[in-house]
């Protein structure tokens, strides 16, 4: 689906679909059902209980699903300007769906969220609901730019940073949907703390990634953190981060005493290091294919990672699958 072929005559599910094919792809719901399985495996090991899938963890994937829309929607209000400067060609920027259109969207996912967190809660104010309503808030505050927008926005890498403290949040709040109880300290344990950091540095290494752009790529209206570490340094901080990846894997694996760690390492290891001699080749040559392609390798060490993290933990524990 095109642009070129949607017009304001189409019904609007097919445009909001054109949007949703241009800015959040269902191709990156498998990233985001990964992440909630991996934050439940990790959750429920660290806690001792029975580590399985089940029917409820489909719809968990579809509420976390529910939960990056939203912030995608945010995102697009926030730089709604900037974008149709820049990006006029869009499906929101030329007009064809409006912003109001996707405050409707999240509307729908946020009350899905809210709703289904109390129902997991039992109808009272258990773990599930509480953490929800601290990832909420800052959600709302990153939305409001921390009421210091146009400060915050000349500092890039604080920015990044600010707004990536969002992704410790979420694994709170999945964690808890996955294994709730009547206090959100419970499931706070060792291997959840470094979940939390695992999802922060994976979340912040791609957003560094995705905006270390070659001399071809950059543009005067358009910020990027090559323009503030220079581009090979910019993407030596992407390989120091990759690197952060492999150290919060590995001592993850070891909190939740999965046995035979180093037989999961040799995976972990392997894409690390392909995702490093990609940058390194970007290093050498920088250029827009070397930029996705480093975006493609930090994506790809990302999704392994936590699809070792899931498999050794059902492993360690006995695969267990069961439909309730």
């Amino acid at each position: 689906m095109t642009t070129q072929s949607i017009t304001l005559t189409d019904p609007l599910t097919k445009r909001i679909l054109a949007w949703m094919d241009e800015r959040f792809p269902f191709a990156n719901a498998l990233l985001f059902f990964i992440l909630y399985l991996t934050s439940a495996a990790v959750a429920r090991s660290a806690l001792d209980e029975n580590v399985s899938i089940s029917f409820i963890d489909l719809i968990n994937c579809l509420i976390t699903w529910g939960l990056f829309l939203v912030i995608r929607v945010f995102d697009e209000h926030k730089d709604y300007e900037e974008d149709v400067l820049n990006h006029p060609q869009r499906v929101l920027q030329s007009g064809l769906i409006t912003l109001q259109h996707l405050k409707v969207l999240a509307g729908i996912s946020i009350a899905a969220q809210l709703a289904f967190s109390f129902h997991i809660d039992q109808y009272t104010l258990g773990s599930a609901t509480v953490s929800w309503l601290i990832m909420f808030v800052y959600l709302c505050l990153m939305g409001a730019e921390f009421f210091c927008g146009e400060w915050l926005e000349k500092r890039l890498t604080l920015y990044a940073f600010s707004h990536m403290l969002i992704m410790p949040l979420i694994v709170l709040w999945l964690a808890n949907i996955a294994a709730p109880s009547d206090d959100i300290q419970n499931v706070l344990t060792p291997a959840l703390y470094v979940m939390m950091l695992l999802a922060f540095v994976s979340g912040f290494c791609f957003e560094i990634a995705r905006k270390t752009r070659g001399p071809e790529e950059e543009r005067d209206t358009v910020d990027s953190y090559s323009k503030i570490f220079g581009t090979q340094g910019s993407a030596y901080v992407v390989m120091a981060l990759v690197t952060a990846m492999l150290l919060s894997q590995g001592l993850l694996l070891t909190l939740l005493g999965v046995e035979h760690v180093w037989a999961y390492g040799i995976a972990l290891v392997g894409v690390y290091a392909l995702a490093i001699k990609q940058v390194a080749s970007f290093v050498k040559a920088p250029s827009l294919k070397g930029r996705e392609k480093n975006e493609a390798a930090v994506a790809v060490n990302m999704l392994v990672g936590y699809i070792v993290i899931i498999t050794a933990v059902l492993i360690n524990n006995g695969i267990a699958w069961s439909i309730i």
